[in-house]
């Protein structure tokens, strides 16, 4: 995971709003929808960012379909302290 972690939000364009959502989600979960209203970025976008950091099992959906709320997953949690620091230094 901490390889994923560098690569999702370091090593690649858009880390820094995968971050973002990232950090929106851990204060409370949130559909899509929500999540571009907040970060005021396109709805498109953060559907983009959402699916990839689902396929890294990042953020998981309770249920399908628009709506969806969008949660940390527990696997994340036991490397939220990682993830922090990553933030706090290369972002």
């Amino acid at each position: 995971m901490d390889r994923a972690l560098w690569y999702l939000f370091v090593g690649t364009r858009g880390g820094g709003t995968r971050a973002d959502i990232v950090k929106t989600i851990l204060n409370r979960p949130r559909n899509a929808n929500q999540i571009a209203e907040e970060l005021d970025i396109n709805y498109n976008t953060v559907r983009y960012h959402l699916d990839q950091l689902e396929e890294h099992s990042i953020v998981e959906q309770e249920q399908e379909g628009y709506g969806a709320l969008f949660f940390v997953s527990e696997e994340f949690k036991r490397y939220e302290e990682e993830f922090r620091q990553i933030i706090e230094d290369e972002l």
